[in-house]
């Protein structure tokens, strides 16, 4: 095609993710004329109005497909998490052409400490109800516990930028929203085609550079929290762009099967399938992603359906056939593997951003990462920070939730994935953080390992195995051993029968114990294997 009209929303994130396309289709056609067209939608109107209110679904697509039916445009591009099931898959002229970061991540005013702690409530603004849902359940025990945690939700519309600009004036105390978008507005993109865009303004390209820096300034006094993916599961397809075209256009159907992301295209219709086995619209209360991991990929949906029956789901879990009987599970026994000894050595933490392995490591330690002060504290201490406050991460939620416990602020985790799977998240615009400025806070053994694969740790406690004879016998009689660290099996794995099947979930678990020669079922995490367990082996009494 010589001329191609893309026609999106007007909003600045539709027009940069309009312009990314438009980039793809000039590979693709080096001498293709490429004009955005901005145009507002149902849902950009209606703004005082919340999403759940509107009837029908497709409130911000269904516009924007009738112009590629009245011939108005050749190619749509939308958020694809805005666009409704059936008309995804009601033709198939459809491109997934990137996909971002999946994840949520709550926002919050820089005075949020200080309402928490006068036990004041914290009002969140956002218009959907799987993120009232999760993230506020999630947030009531994430937040650092050192008051009561009230919170409250109100409807917040608007683009990115107006929910920010609404937040930074004090309407709210936070806002969620997705990091994809952020990460595109933050991003520098060279000329992009963004003008005002009003009603239907033929954008003209190249004429106007984006300048990311109001959403710069809007965050930069903020408070962030990057909602972990099995506790608030994002929305089905969320960070996916999608191109469209009308069927009836073969030029433009052929064009976007050319910049088509095969391997996004499948995710996408994974995603939206399950969704769809659940319910439809803008009152959905659950979330549908995929989780892929150096191990593979997995389905996991979680939330409740439009009945409201709670559900939690995962796909292509391995499959094993045992009884319960024949199972060792060390997650039925994780106190009595190890005593803990504590370094009396001083623990010099020389880089801005924390990664607690292991919640133990501050709980019964002289470190101090930077924890908030309760209001008892607070009058023997004058100060509401102590210590050269960090920016801290979890390897899983039961650490985030035991550092909230001790007045820590934890900005996100690496959802028991394993802390190399947190690693790109960091690095995105929204983050901006490097591996060299991460130091990891383990037990000793774990900190030698880490720096051999050329990380920074630090340790102030090592473990000491307790020598547990039962454990022992246990492992002995059982066909199939779960290990929740390579520790566990360090000190163990000798009484295991030679021709034991070992599982464990993914992440440095895993790794190790392949590097010293075992070849173990591995799960994504300790939970979905724990979900396994409960619906599929068999007990003996069921036996």
């Amino acid at each position: 095609m010589k001329n191609v009209r893309i026609i999106c929303r007007q909003s600045r994130l539709s027009l940069l993710q309009a312009e990314l396309v438009k980039q793809k289709i000039i590979l693709a056609e080096p001498f293709a004329e490429v004009q955005i067209i901005g145009r507002s939608s149902r849902g950009d109107r209606e703004l005082t109005v919340p999403l759940s209110a509107l009837d029908g679904t497709d409130f911000f697509t269904e516009e924007i497909f009738e112009a590629l039916q009245n011939d108005e445009a050749d190619i749509a591009v939308h958020s694809l998490k805005d666009m409704s099931a059936p008309h995804f898959f009601s033709h198939d002229a459809f491109a997934i052409v990137d996909r971002d970061d999946v994840r949520d991540v709550a926002i919050f005013n820089a005075n949020v400490m200080d309402k928490i702690m006068k036990g004041e409530t914290i009002v969140i603004g956002t218009c959907s109800p799987r993120r009232e849902e999760m993230a506020v359940q999630f947030l009531k025990k994430a937040l650092p516990q050192v008051g009561e945690i009230n919170i409250e939700t109100k409807s917040i519309r608007g683009n990115v930028e107006g929910r920010l600009t609404q937040l930074h004036n004090g309407n709210y105390d936070a806002t969620i929203l997705a990091t994809a978008g952020l990460n595109r507005l933050l991003k520098p993109i060279l000329n992009p085609s963004l003008g005002e865009g009003l009603g239907s303004t033929t954008i003209n390209s190249g004429k106007q550079n984006f300048d990311s820096g109001l959403v710069h300034h809007l965050l930069s006094d903020k408070k962030l929290m990057l909602l972990p993916l099995i506790e608030c599961v994002p929305a089905p397809c969320q960070g996916a762009i999608v191109a469209e075209a009308h069927p009836s256009n073969k030029e433009a159907v052929e064009l976007i099967k050319r910049i088509n992301d095969d391997a996004l295209l499948n995710e996408a219709i994974a995603e939206k399938k399950k969704a769809f086995e659940y319910g439809t619209g803008c009152l959905q209360k659950f979330g549908v992603t995929i989780i892929t991991t150096k191990n593979g990929s997995h389905l996991y949906a979680a939330g409740e359906d439009n009945s409201g029956l709670a559900f939690q789901q995962w796909t292509n879990l391995p499959q094993l056939n045992m009884d319960e009987e024949q199972l060792f599970s060390s997650t039925d026994f994780m106190k009595d593997f190890f005593d803990y000894e504590w370094s009396n050595d001083e623990v010099v933490i020389d880089k801005p951003v924390v990664f607690v392995a292991n919640y133990k490591a501050v709980q019964k330690s002289s470190i101090d990462l930077g924890t908030y002060k309760s209001a008892t504290q607070q009058k023997q201490n004058s100060s509401t920070n102590a210590g050269n406050q960090k920016i801290i991460l979890a390897s899983g939620t039961k650490t985030w939730f035991e550092l909230a416990k001790q007045g820590y602020w934890v900005t996100a985790s690496a959802d028991a994935l394993g802390f190399e799977n947190l690693i790109p998240a960091l690095q995105m615009p929204l983050l901006q953080m490097n591996a060299e400025d991460i130091c990891i806070l383990t037990h000793q053994t774990a900190a030698e390992r880490w720096k051999q694969k050329g990380f920074h740790a630090v340790a102030n406690y090592k473990l000491v195995a307790k020598n547990d004879a039962l454990i022992a016998e246990k492992i002995s009689l059982a066909k199939h051993i779960f290990w929740t660290s390579f520790s566990q099996y360090e000190q163990y794995g000798k009484f295991a029968a030679y021709d034991a099947t070992h599982i464990c979930a993914g992440g440095e678990t895993a790794s190790l114990l392949q590097q010293a020669g075992v070849e173990p079922v591995i799960f994504p995490t300790i939970k979905s294997f724990e979900q396994w367990r409960k619906s599929f082996i068999r007990s003996h009494s069921a036996a």
